[in-house]
């Protein structure tokens, strides 16, 4: 058992916990780790400083007390467990081993009204608890990740210069990505990509909205590949350089470089390319249910997030789907024959739905703000999600942007930039679409995208004739338009289609 003292603590020595503490000692602070499987935290141990030798600071303990008292006070105990009941066992079991003012750090994939109730249970027995989010998976965690922390203020401030200095780090002026990290010589300057963002569970709020926008980012991406696949013949390789193509325009993102290196990506085990042979079933851990469920619940609406969750679900129903090819007819794809002009318009169409997406993210944090009693800078979230995380994009930069300008900002689509890009692109964007449909192409990301365009642009709405129909089977009222707002009327209909109804 080593006697060295610790700058920070680490429970849960899985993939992204080894890589941050890795991450956390190639910034010179020594780290104690613990895990559950004690065999597991002694092979990391041995694998790493026989490799690696400055890892020296990462020290393993087999028991939680001494783990614990390692630490220098106040301590700061990170945990990348499960989420849920594992979360609350974990918490539970260092409790005896801590004294007041000590931090608990909670890194994983938590529901954000778990973190509001842990953070309130820890409160009252005099510990911290600080709630973030943490994108980029496993090469993110090793090298610099995108940071949501939140909790209070005070703990943040422990906090503060551990997690600024193993994020992910930006040009401060352009927001472009700062390479060159490699083990034990970590990216020094530029912008961190972690700041405060609120109290109690604002920082797992925020990185589950992440999580949201990623699942409709990649259900666009998929579309994209879909149709350019089915309109135009296209093979995989040859996609995947118009995607590289992409990479070095506005569109430019970490999505779509890795969809160039997937779709050019040559079968291990045969002939052909890999992409073709990988069964078109999709996996989710729910973070992507939960945006979809929280934005009904507060009423924001984010469609095209919902779209892409639905998208998952339809293709998990793999042999349904099959049986049903083989009843339900659609039309014949028709193959069109100028490849460019429809490459154009499905980039057009790529883009304008991504400013849809961010658009309802945001909507649906600045519900959310008011709902939770947080108050949140959007412009900061922008730039956060510039490097580390899964939806880094030079898009971003645009964002934060959009909100320096204006921080009362009340869509995206309002800023300048974004109302001259979709006023550009909607052509492409609708004629797609329109191909889609006509052909029986499914594209649930790209429509859903433009019926809230559509919708949002839109001053008159046939929900004028939805609210006649409320007043009349429920008496719920309605305003009138040539009355001020506020001021509800109801009509006293007619009883006969009742009656039939009460039959």
């Amino acid at each position: 058992m080593s006697t060295k003292t610790t700058d920070i603590g680490l429970v849960g020595l899985a993939v992204m916990g080894q890589n941050l503490a890795l991450n956390i000692a190639d910034h010179g602070y020594n780290i104690a780790v613990y895990n559950r499987n004690p065999e597991k935290m002694r092979d990391f141990i041995a694998q790493n400083l026989a490799n690696e030798p400055s890892h020296e600071r990462v020290i393993g303990f087999e028991d939680l007390a001494s783990f614990v008292l390692s630490i220098k006070r106040p301590r700061k105990i990170v945990l990348l467990v499960k989420a849920g009941s594992a979360t609350d066992v974990t918490i539970n079991a260092l409790l005896p081993f801590l004294e007041q003012g000590d931090i608990i750090i909670d890194g994983g994939n938590a529901l954000w009204t778990d973190t509001i109730r842990r953070e309130k249970e820890l409160s009252a027995k005099g510990i911290d608890f600080i709630g973030s989010g943490v994108s980029g998976g496993e090469t993110g965690a090793r090298f610099g990740p995108s940071l949501m922390p939140s909790g209070t203020r005070k703990a943040w401030a422990s906090l503060e210069p551990i997690w600024r200095d193993i994020a992910a780090k930006v040009d401060a002026k352009t927001g472009e990505p700062l390479e060159g990290a490699a083990p034990g010589k970590p990216v020094v300057g530029g912008f961190s990509c972690t700041e405060y963002i609120g109290p109690d569970g604002a920082g797992h709020y925020v990185k589950m909205v992440h999580n949201g926008i990623e699942y409709i980012d990649m259900q666009l991406i998929c579309e994209a590949y879909w149709l350019m696949k089915n309109l135009l013949g296209m093979p995989a390789d040859e996609i995947g350089a118009v995607f590289k193509e992409w990479n070095k325009t506005e569109l430019s993102s970490f999505l779509i470089e890795i969809t160039g290196d997937i779709l050019q990506q040559k079968d291990p085990a045969g002939d052909g390319f890999l992409v073709d042979k990988i069964l078109d079933t999709a996996g989710q851990k729910g973070t992507g249910q939960w945006t979809a469920a929280n934005a009904l619940e507060l009423g924001a609406p984010a469609n095209a997030i919902a779209a892409a969750v639905y998208a998952r679900a339809l293709s998990s129903l793999k042999e349904e789907r099959v049986d049903a090819s083989k009843i339900l007819q659609g039309p014949v794809i028709k193959h069109e024959t100028d490849k460019k002009a429809i490459i154009e318009a499905i980039k057009n169409a790529l883009y304008c739905s991504k400013i849809c997406a961010y658009a309802q993210g945001f909507q649906l944090i600045d519900k959310a703000q008011v709902a939770y009693n947080w108050k949140l800078n959007f412009g900061e979230l922008a730039q956060i999600w510039r490097g580390g995380c899964i939806i880094r994009a030079r898009f971003l930069q645009k964002i934060t942007d959009a909100y320096a300008l204006n921080s009362r900002l009340k869509n995206l689509m309002l800023d300048p930039y974004f109302t001259n890009a979709m006023n550009e692109g909607q052509a492409g964007w609708r004629k797609v679409i329109a191909l889609a449909v006509t052909n029986g192409i499914p594209a649930q990301g790209f429509s859903a995208a433009l019926a809230y365009y559509d919708g949002y642009r839109s001053a008159s709405l046939p929900a004028n004739l939805l609210q006649g129909q409320r007043d009349y089977f429920g008496a719920h009222t309605y305003e009138r338009t040539d009355k001020p707002r506020g001021e509800f009327f109801h009509v006293d209909w007619p009883e006969f289609p009742r009656k039939q109804l009460e039959i």
